[in-house]
């Protein structure tokens, strides 16, 4: 140990090996390590708990460390004491065990609290939102409140006086009246009270469960809704121009007068539409009652899609569960309707057919004069019959007959035989014969990329 470089040895089965090091940076223990190893430590080192071994050496060149207390070496003129390693690893390992339990119960006292401290929060944050709070309120509606969460929940008190009390009735359907109302946000809003209590439960969580979920620019967008008490009421973005039914069939008013390009980008904004809700959407969504009244009109007579009180949700698999109390409007609704087939998106399908025969002629379907017997009402099969004789002749004026004469022979002769003969396709009595929304869509996009512009 008289050797300056050497600041460690150990005592191993009898004979001493002294290992030289020149920086001593880390140790470690192991328990196959048989021996007891000595440190190089200044004499004046206050360790009080630890045993500190003199170095003295022998005339013989051999060096002996005897074990003594540290007041016991204080007395001796060497500068340097041996530290037994081997001590400070034990007590190291204690300390080491004594810690790890430590930091363990530590950490878990620590997860408890914040655990205790999260729940603390949610029950206060849900109360304050009434989640919890009791109320005179069926067990429905909380559903709804829940479901709904999302939206925009109006006062009953709030929309009366944005309606001046329901006053303004700009129109009605199967589920309801709409009313012209304005929100405290200066918004102006389409306002859908829903009659027939029991229907009304229906088709309020029909359409929030559907409606609040999509968007799409052909499809009416929901804003928010009421649900106080027996009130049930929709809360919609209100559209400039109307309903298609108002602007197509009222000839009084000349000045909305819809040209052949107006009237093809209505039916191409419809079947993008309803594409949208038969292949886009989370779950399958079939409309039900496709008609021109439940065709809106923007300021750019851009259409959208309302009015899905009547809408079915089908599952991606393909099942369908009861379809109870939903029935379509008569001129517009499929076969299968009559015949109990089950009911798919073919129906909207075969509406939309109807919708594009009316589009072109500019009267309803059933004002149709078929075989010269003006003002007897006619139904969709003689119609069709009626069009397809045309396309089977040979005589090339037959689409002169199915146009609507406020045109005077300017639209697109191209696209209105295109319109046509897709109208006769989704009309077919065999459904599975009737094509998908998805594939008008491409045949309109097609017609409109080749087509010359037409007012």
């Amino acid at each position: 140990m008289s050797e300056p470089s050497c600041v460690v040895f150990e005592y191993k089965q009898g004979t001493g090996e002294c290992y030289t090091k020149g920086l001593m940076f880390n140790g470690r223990t192991h328990p196959a390590h048989l021996g007891t190893a000595y440190l190089k430590v200044p004499a004046d080192l206050d360790m009080p708990e630890l045993h500190v071994h003199q170095w003295q050496t022998h005339g013989d060149g051999h060096s002996l460390a005897i074990e003594e207390d540290i007041a016991g070496c204080s007395g001796s003129s060497s500068s340097e004491f041996l530290l037994n390693v081997s001590d400070m690893s034990s007590s190291s390992s204690n300390n080491q065990g004594k810690s790890i339990w430590f930091y363990f119960y530590g950490f878990l006292s620590a997860i408890f609290v914040i655990e205790v401290f999260l729940i603390a929060m949610g029950c206060w944050i849900f109360s304050n939102k009434g989640v919890f709070r009791p109320s005179q309120v069926s067990v429905l509606e909380e559903g709804y409140r829940i479901v709904t969460s999302h939206f925009r929940a109006y006062r009953y008190s709030e929309l009366e006086r944005g309606t001046k009390k329901f006053n303004n009735k700009i129109g009605h359907g199967g589920s309801g009246i709409v009313y012209k109302g304005s929100l405290d946000d200066e918004r102006v809003v389409a306002v859908k009270v829903l009659q027939d209590v029991r229907q009304s439960e229906d088709v309020f969580q029909a359409e929030l469960s559907v409606i609040g979920r999509i968007y799409h620019m052909n499809l009416v967008r929901m804003w928010g809704f009421c649900s106080e008490g027996t009130h049930r009421i929709l809360v919609y973005e209100y559209i400039e121009n109307g309903s298609l039914a108002k602007v197509l069939f009222d000839r009084r008013d000349s000045c909305k007068f819809l040209g052949w390009k107006q009237r093809f980008n209505i039916a191409l904004g419809v079947a993008k539409g309803l594409a949208y809700l038969h292949n886009e959407c989370l779950e399958w969504i079939i409309h039900c009652d496709m008609k021109p009244e439940n065709i809106l009109l923007d300021e750019d007579m851009e259409p959208k899609i309302t009015d899905f009180g009547l809408s079915k949700l089908l599952n991606r698999d393909g099942s369908s569960s009861e379809m109870s109390r939903i029935r379509g409007t008569r001129g517009y609704m499929a076969p299968e309707w009559v015949s109990s087939l089950p009911i798919t998106e073919k129906v909207d399908v075969y509406s939309y057919g109807v919708v594009l025969l009316e589009l072109v002629k500019g009267r309803r379907i059933t004002e149709w004069v078929v075989d010269g017997k003006d003002g007897v009402e006619t139904d969709v099969r003689s119609v069709v019959k009626m069009v397809v004789d045309k396309l089977d002749s040979k005589d090339e004026s037959w689409i002169m007959d199915l146009i609507d004469d406020q045109f005077g022979g300017e639209f697109n002769h191209l696209q209105a035989q295109l319109v046509i003969k897709l109208a006769i396709s989704c009309l077919e009595e065999d459904r599975n014969k009737r094509p998908s929304m998805k594939y008008i869509v491409q045949m309109l996009i097609s017609a409109e990329d080749e087509a010359h512009a037409f007012t």
